[in-house]
Order: C-alpha cells, then sequence, then structure tokens
C-alpha cells in the first residue's frame, strides 16, 4: 500500500508541475511563449551559429487577430533560447510573400482596407529589435496592390520570396516554411 501511495504522490507532484508551468518569453517579449523543458534530453547545440530562413506565407486567422506563422517565428527564436543558444547566434530571415503580404502594412493602410488597426505592427517591431531580417516579396506587394509607402518601417522589399529563400539558403540558411 505504502509504494502505491510513493507512486501517486510521485505521478500527482509531475502532473501539479507540469499544469502549473507558464510561459517564458527570453528574448521576444510578450510574443511566442513557451514551456521551459529542464527535462529535456533532445536539445539545440549551445555553440550555433543558427541560420534560418523562414518562408512565412500561412494566413488563415482573420485582419484583427495575429498570423500564428508570425508568432510562431517569435516561439522559434525563444525556444532556442531557453534551450541554452545565445540569441547573438540565432539569425533569422523572414520571407513574407502571398497573403501575409497583407500583415506588413503600415497602421493607415491596414485600418483603411480592413477597419481595424494592424494587429501584427508590434509583433514586427519585437522581431526586428531581436535581429529579425524582415522582407517582403515585392511581387506580393504588387499583386496586392501594396504600395512600398504602406509597409511598415524596418520591413525590407525583396525583388521577391523565391530569390530572397535561394540567395540564402546559398548561404548556409536551413529553410522552414510557416
Amino acid at each position: 500500500m505504502k509504494k502505491y501511495t510513493l507512486l501517486f504522490s510521485a505521478i500527482l507532484l509531475t502532473c501539479t508541475y507540469t499544469l502549473a508551468q507558464e510561459q517564458v518569453f527570453p528574448v521576444i517579449k510578450n510574443y511566442g511563449g513557451i514551456y521551459d523543458m529542464p527535462s529535456a534530453t533532445v536539445k539545440p547545440d549551445h555553440e550555433g551559429p543558427y541560420k534560418i530562413v523562414v518562408d512565412v506565407v500561412s494566413r488563415e486567422e482573420g485582419p484583427s487577430e495575429l498570423s500564428y506563422s508570425l508568432v510562431n517565428v517569435a516561439r522559434l527564436i525563444n525556444l532556442h533560447a531557453v534551450g541554452g543558444v545565445d540569441p547573438k547566434n540565432i539569425k533569422v530571415v523572414l520571407a513574407i510573400h502571398g497573403p501575409m503580404a497583407l500583415t506588413v502594412m503600415n497602421n493607415d493602410a491596414y485600418k483603411q482596407k480592413f477597419g481595424v488597426d494592424n494587429p501584427h505592427t508590434d509583433l514586427y517591431k519585437a522581431l526586428g529589435e531581436a535581429g529579425v531580417k524582415i522582407t517582403i516579396c515585392g511581387q506580393s506587394l504588387i499583386a496586392r496592390q501594396i504600395s512600398p509607402d504602406q509597409v511598415l518601417e524596418g520591413i525590407e522589399i525583396a525583388t521577391s520570396m523565391l530569390t530572397t529563400v535561394t540567395t540564402y539558403q546559398l548561404n548556409g540558411y536551413v529553410l522552414l516554411k510557416f
């Protein structure tokens, strides 16, 4: 009986610890919250450098909601940091295109188009402050009739997503698609 009580107590303690954990934001504050996993045995290489180009195209959310794809970029950086990688060793480039092009519009243009403030503005700013290079496909801007002066400050206009991805891959960046 004592053995079962001890086992039950251990299971209860483990469940309580897991459920009581709060999200942390080690690099990108307020976005991409993650959980520390001290018991993980598979962790990122602390030495780095991590060179990642992210093809950001998915956008299923409504105009007043944050895109999960962008939040996932914040998670990517926060997860590497909580895994022990120095944020200086995480180099991320975003190659935004397709329907995600609408998220790079400045607040005035976004509000005119959708009737709400752009919920992505602060997240883009936080990503940029963390050293993420943010590019928007020029072809996507033209296709969606977004002029360069309507693009948020800090976002660079690229010839295309395709040339951005291939250029960075030739320079040793791994490709992720969100």
